[in-house]
């Protein structure tokens, strides 16, 4: 691969890519293989625990944290980093278990808010104990506090 290209940080005036040197490349593909044993191991933990995706807990978190823990449907997608597809999906799925409910914007006919029930606040409390243990266990309790800080101490 030819790594002495011209690419510029937005690729522009590039004829190829500068692509990853083998310690880049080793680095990069344990990172992503990382990234993917965390996401399962969460999402194990919370399927064990509340009968929830990783996904979900995360819309909870966010509905529960929102002034009146309501957000709107088109910032809960936009803050959850989903479609609005998916975010619906989603949001139909925790109507089903009474955990989130959905309502009409007054102002805007096409807008609705997706709501946090008393039964889902209840839900989120039970869980996050055994969520963030899990967190603790995953990835906290693995770094020093050096590693813990910002950035790793690093540049």
């Amino acid at each position: 691969m030819d790594t002495a290209s011209t690419a510029t940080a937005d690729g522009e005036g590039s004829r190829s890519p500068r692509w990853l040197d083998d310690e880049e490349q080793r680095t990069w593909l344990a990172y992503v293989h990382a990234s993917t044993l965390l996401e399962d191991f969460l999402d194990r933990q919370l399927q064990r625990d509340a009968g929830m995706p990783h996904v979900y807990y995360g819309l909870l978190v966010q509905l529960s944290a929102a002034p009146r823990k309501r957000l709107r449907m088109t910032e809960l997608a936009k803050s959850s980093k989903i479609t609005r597809s998916r975010l619906s999906h989603a949001v139909a799925r925790l109507e089903k278990s009474g955990w989130v409910r959905r309502e009409d914007c007054a102002t805007d006919k096409r807008g609705q808010f997706a709501i946090l029930t008393d039964e889902g606040f209840e839900v989120l409390r039970q869980t996050a104990p055994g969520h963030v243990l899990a967190v603790r266990q995953a990835l906290f309790d693995r770094l020093s506090p050096e590693q813990q800080k910002w950035g790793g101490g690093g540049r």
